[in-house]
């Protein structure tokens, strides 16, 4: 009864990384989602707090985190230089507590990203991927592409296509096996960095955990027009670029949800939230 009672009121509180980039813009559609959630006929009576994270002891209030899109290199540094690196590696890594970062959030969630002079670049890691940074190019080439995304049907009524925003974006160029330690064969990659080795901590980080990437969208297109413009075609690419992809309960789109006033992404993310978190609690629990 009491288990019951507390799952009706718990709280639980988002955070967004606010060191540099576009935080402000995810915190206002983080509370768009909410809002939506709350008037569906099968949401639960979740609580949300959204806050703004410059530091360790705001990121230890947090039971999810968001990492915007921005300039992936600065990031790192003012989260080193503010000592919330580290703690961020934990959070992702070892307590495995539901992170999604956008293009360049999803550059640092990377454990391995190339087209990076080593030094230059630190990475926290969680995805078994390689990113290929800047992949289509300059800030002056972003461009809007509608997408069709499957996983957004699990919010229970017709979807139209997402109109997602490609600024200096990367794709995940490759998904890595998974290795318990750091991504070795990585490290013998030209102007690639990859991130530290972290082991999850307890049993509920363990089953948060997933040892496969599961790709949730590509961008297709790019195949036919390397076709019709008569250059060869690696088949590996025809499929499209992979711009979402999802591991245990760790999250990365190349693309800036947060910047097109759409709360559809948000929300289906707040409800993955809303389950881990409920996980946790039973195995905490128990």
């Amino acid at each position: 009864m009491f288990y019951e009672m507390y799952q009706r009121e718990m709280v639980s509180t988002v955070g967004v990384l606010a060191l540099q980039g576009a935080f402000y813009e995810h915190i206002q559609l983080l509370k768009q989602a909410a809002a939506v959630l709350a008037t569906d006929s099968d949401a639960s009576s979740s609580q949300w707090e959204f806050i703004e994270v410059r530091t360790p002891q705001e990121l230890d209030r947090c039971d999810a985190l968001i990492l915007p899109g921005g300039e992936s290199t600065t990031m790192s540094l003012v989260a080193a230089r503010s000592n919330v690196l580290e703690p961020l590696r934990e959070f992702v890594k070892v307590h495995r507590k539901p992170t999604w970062g956008t293009c360049a959030g999803l550059i640092l969630l990377a454990e391995s990203a190339n087209r990076t002079k080593k030094g230059g670049q630190e990475l926290i890691g969680g995805l078994d991927v390689r990113v290929n940074r800047n992949h289509f190019g300059r800030q002056t080439e972003s461009f809007q592409a509608p997408l069709d995304l499957p996983f957004l049907n699990s919010l229970g009524r017709e979807q139209t296509p997402f109109p997602a925003v490609f600024i200096r974006a990367p794709v995940v160029e490759k998904i890595l096996p998974h290795e318990e330690g750091i991504q070795t064969s990585e490290v013998q990659r030209d102007e690639t960095v990859v991130a530290p080795s972290k082991h999850a901590k307890d049993q509920a980080a363990r089953d948060a955990m997933e040892t496969h990437v599961e790709v949730l969208a590509t961008l297709p297109g790019r195949a036919a027009k390397l076709a019709s413009e008569g250059m060869n075609i690696d088949a590996d690419k025809e499929a499209g670029d992979i711009i979402a992809v999802k591991q245990g309960n760790v999250f990365g789109t190349s693309f800036h949800p947060e910047l097109t006033g759409d709360a559809r992404i948000h929300s289906w993310w707040l409800r993955q939230v809303e389950e881990s978190v409920k996980r946790r609690h039973e195995i905490e629990k128990h």
